[in-house]
């Protein structure tokens, strides 16, 4: 072996044990943070100045297949909107309209009524004061964690950009990973970085691609809680894309619940759940047992007694909608006698299912777990109607979209 040849072999080993020891390095300060699962200080987020965000008659298509269709929609200045439906209903690229990334075919969009896309008008991305955080994160792999960060900020000087970016690092308890680099980080951290990077800027509106998608059941409700507490700080209008109602309900001030490119129906998650406009949006936020009758003398007859059909013409056909936790369970009496014939532990709560004379499926009930329910068991069925949901069966339900 040449003089040369050996130098550079312990040069290599010097390099190797170095990268070695950096990465340990790295993991114990991880299992530190970890520990902590530190995010900052709560109430240090930048604050930004809220805009409104319009949508009037907006369309859009993709080789002739339409995927939004005449949504106009308003998400008012500080408002978290939650975009829901199923994969392929046109939230995402609502949202990619809004970002600039896709152009409508018709219709308009406007930030504090500025028109930023219409017929005559199109600003770029850059030049709508708009934050984005996408599904995968887009973090850029050959960028350190601060270098990502600061990359929407070159308006700003050198020195000023990186006190900013640090700032937002620093809030979402990642300030110690700014010299690393993404493929150093877990799933939940690099989606930190995402929101730093989002909000560093402080857009007066920022989108939100399903952000939480990538991240196990475990992380998540602690990250969206965390991620809400920062959007509330930085009081940024904010549209998310989600498919999980769950979180659309935790999240969201408003929801627009969108089906096939349209907008079904908007309002408070309590109008949705409570008051659903038809049975796909009943059917979106929770199971269902879905009865078929009849109004007759302002009452629907079923197999589980009648109830009151208020508003709906006698002879019309229904479908009675019965959510799983409105069934009342009990040994005792009082109630349609019935057997259960099926049940599944689910912690807190026994999933059972109910066959009951007169009815061809069986009901799907949720009851607190250690009352003793096992399959064999005769019980009778309550009803609690406040539970109890009527639509008209002319109506199309399309069953097979949820």
């Amino acid at each position: 072996m040449t003089l040369l040849s050996a130098e550079k072999k312990n040069n290599e080993q010097a390099v190797r044990q170095g990268t070695q020891e950096s990465v340990q390095d790295r993991e114990t300060v991880r299992d530190t943070k970890a520990a902590s699962d530190s995010w900052g200080v709560r109430g240090t987020a930048g604050a930004t100045i809220a805009a409104r965000l319009v949508f009037e008659s907006v369309s859009h298509a993709y080789d002739g297949v339409s995927s939004v269709r005449d949504v106009s929609l308003t998400v008012e200045p500080g408002e978290v909107l939650c975009l829901l439906g199923h994969s392929g209903c046109g939230k995402t690229t609502l949202l990619r309209i809004a970002a600039g990334v896709e152009r409508q075919r018709s219709g308009r969009v406007l930030i504090n009524d500025r028109e930023i896309a219409g017929p005559s008008t199109f600003l770029p991305p850059e030049q709508r004061g708009i934050g984005l955080m996408f599904q995968d994160y887009a973090l850029f792999p050959h960028l350190s964690i601060l270098d990502n960060v600061r990359f929407g900020l070159t308006a700003l000087p050198a020195g000023e950009a990186e006190r900013e970016a640090l700032h937002a690092l620093d809030r979402v308890g990642l300030k110690s990973y700014a010299r690393d680099f993404p493929h150093a980080l877990s799933g939940g951290e690099q989606q930190r970085v995402a929101l730093a990077r989002a909000i560093a800027p402080r857009p007066s509106v920022l989108l939100m691609d399903e952000p939480f998608s990538g991240l196990d059941r475990r992380m998540r409700d602690s990250v969206r809680d965390e991620t809400m507490a920062v959007l509330r700080e930085t009081r940024a209008t904010c549209m998310m894309v989600t498919h999980d109602p769950e979180e659309a309900l935790r999240m969201g001030d408003r929801i627009a619940l969108m089906r096939r490119g349209k907008l079904v129906q908007l309002g408070t998650p309590d109008e949705l759940y409570n008051n659903p406009v038809d049975i796909f949006a009943a059917r979106f936020f929770s199971e269902l047992n879905e009865l078929e009758g009849r109004v007759l003398d302002g009452k629907v007859a079923s197999a589980l007694g009648p109830f009151p059909a208020d508003g709906m013409a006698d002879g019309q056909a229904v479908n009675l909608c019965i959510r799983p936790q409105a069934l009342r369970i009990s040994t005792a009496g009082g109630g349609i006698p019935g057997r259960i014939v099926g049940r599944c532990f689910l912690g807190e709560v026994d999933h059972l299912d109910v066959a009951v004379d007169g009815l061809s499926q069986t009901l799907k009930a949720r009851v607190r777990a250690g009352q003793g329910f096992k399959v064999g068991l005769d019980v009778t069925v309550a009803v609690e109607p406040n539970d109890v949901l009527l639509f008209e069966a002319s109506a199309p339900s399309h069953k097979g979209d949820v």
